[in-house]
């Protein structure tokens, strides 16, 4: 059998433990045929068939975001970015600067963005609706902060929302006042859906355009696949795109817990799908985040005695959920970000275990795999916790760009437990499965800077100096590669077909212009990405 591709004179690390290196790959109908040396693999190109010279570039299967959230990704290439603002003025000057194009569009638009962290501005207190008056009264402000766990609007978005002196906090929210008991402008967790039902929804339409551009950004940045974790209105988007033959990335579909009752009214099961789009996991918060400190603590954070966060889905509840999604084979993943969140997560996937293991005792699901449940960040976890998630076949979903984004604040909210967070060296050697991503938009969803993260521990700066933060925790490149790759692909349960360069496997590659494997830490950041490759066909190519 002939290759309609071949991958000749390159550098190519395979994460295959039957045969790590390579410098040639042939590829046949978008399958891996043939991996070797380039005198083996040369002879295999059929007659009309295409030559790359890799001229020496990196190769590695192709990279795989697994913590995503794509449509607000999409939609956030077209609203206010703060990220990166160093003070509240430069942010007011950001909104102020996209205002024009919410006022043309009518005064009824709202005008939306995220990314502002009080603590990059050199301040503690938050800001307020009233700076947010001063640029307009007249179109609603909604913008939410780093974490995504806070939002800052302004006075119209509050009165459209109802939200004044008398408006009580809902549910797992909390409405940030002044002594006065007047809301500030400032909406925690399930509070920010007070404001964000009035804002409207874009059609499908609009979210397949912005998801054309996304899907073009994700490829030139080196990804092949990504685990969504967006709602309703993202699944019916990328289902228009791959009905239109235009779905370019490999996604895997995670399912909010408050479509549960749905998913399995029509019988939806982890894995059901393609290998273009696919359900993942039912996806749960069990609190809150860092940056607003909201995330659930077992001891108070530094310097606010009473403050132990926001458990946003209780114990009970979170059981009752996962016994349900497991019982009806949907795996379960669960946001969490605070030690307690942990803790209590893990007691919930214990008892979810020993439930499974019951059931296929019984015969009630003879033939089942075991389904794959994953703790979304893991950011800080309790010593006693660490080596349960490799126990109870858990797998670790962090982001590693997370970790040098927030090692400020975490040394000033948790002080010397930050020992125990982002701590990726641990769980890996604890046994655990661990699989990396980026949360977009909360953070860029490009992977080298999350690469550059995992075996530095340092920002782009060189922060905090050459060591970097709990440097114990670092990885090897190719302990991060596999994380971004062949755990995914074990995530989602498609280890047979993708994860590795291997024969008979999906031909999804990454190029990259130099070898990330020999370089030094500091030079990743620095590295272009050459050509990605999905189902042996090129999505993104700069070199000839």
């Amino acid at each position: 059998m002939s290759a309609t591709m071949i991958l000749l004179n390159g550098r190519i690390h395979t994460m295959n433990p039957q045969q790590l290196t390579a410098t040639a790959v042939a590829v046949r109908n978008g399958h891996i045929l043939a991996v070797g040396s380039d005198d083996e693999i040369r002879p295999l190109l059929a007659a009309g068939g295409e030559m790359v010279d890799l001229n020496g570039r990196c190769v590695t299967p192709g990279l795989v975001d697994a913590h995503v959230h794509f449509q607000h990704f999409a939609l956030s290439l077209q609203r206010v970015d703060l990220r990166g603002t160093q003070s509240l003025d430069e942010a007011l000057a950001r909104v102020t600067a996209k205002l024009p194009d919410a006022v043309a569009s009518g005064t009824e638009t709202w005008l939306q963005g995220r990314g502002w962290r009080v603590n990059d501005w050199g301040q503690t207190n938050f800001p307020t609706a009233a700076h947010l008056d001063a640029i307009s009264k007249d179109v609603a402000i909604c913008l939410h902060d780093h974490s995504g766990h806070a939002a800052w609007v302004n006075s119209r978005a509050m009165r459209l929302a109802g939200i004044d002196g008398h408006r009580s906090n809902p549910p797992g929210g909390q409405i940030q006042r002044d002594v006065n008991g007047v809301p500030t402008g400032i909406l925690f967790e399930d509070a920010i859906d007070l404001v964000a039902r009035h804002i409207p929804k874009e059609s499908n339409a609009q979210l397949v355009k912005a998801m054309h551009k996304a899907q073009a950004y994700c490829w030139e940045v080196g990804l092949t696949g990504l685990h969504d974790f967006d709602g309703r209105t993202c699944f019916v988007a990328l289902q228009t795109l791959q009905q239109n033959g235009e779905l370019g990335l490999r996604v895997v579909k995670n399912v909010p817990v408050y479509r549960l009752e749905y998913a399995i009214g029509v019988g939806l099961r982890s894995g059901f799908g393609d290998d273009w789009l696919r359900i993942g996991s039912v996806k749960i918060f069990a609190d809150g985040a860092l940056g607003p400190r909201t995330a659930s603590m077992i001891a108070p954070y530094e310097g606010e005695p009473e403050n132990y966060g926001i458990v946003v889905t209780d114990k009970e509840e979170m059981m009752n959920k996962a016994s349900i999604a497991s019982a009806n084979g949907l795996s379960v993943t669960v946001h969490a970000i605070g030690d307690k969140a942990n803790h209590d997560v893990l007691d919930v996937f214990e008892a979810v275990r020993k439930r499974e293991v019951r059931a296929h005792a019984s015969g009630a699901y003879p033939k089942a795999p075991q389904l794959r449940h994953r703790i979304e960040h893991v950011q800080l976890i309790h010593p006693e916790d660490q080596p349960r998630l490799a126990q109870l076949d858990v797998i670790a979903s962090m982001q590693p760009i997370h970790a040098t984004s927030d090692m400020e604040t975490a040394d000033r909210h948790w002080g010397s437990r930050t020992k125990d967070s982002y701590a990726w060296r641990t769980m890996l050697n604890s046994g655990a499965t661990l699989v990396f991503g980026s949360d977009a938009p909360i953070e860029k969803i490009d992977p080298l800077p999350g690469i550059h993260a995992t075996v530095t521990r340092r920002r782009a700066d060189g922060s905090p100096g050459p060591d970097g933060w709990h440097p114990e925790q670092k990885l090897t490149m190719a302990e991060t590669i596999h994380a971004f790759t062949t755990a995914a692909a074990i995530t989602s349960g498609q280890e047979a077909q993708l994860g590795s360069i291997t024969p008979g496997k999906l031909a999804d590659f990454t190029i990259f212009g130099r070898d990330i494997f020999t370089i030094p830490g500091d030079e990743l950041l620095d590295v272009s990405i050459d050509g990605t490759i999905v189902g042996g066909q090129f999505k993104h190519r700069t070199f000839s």
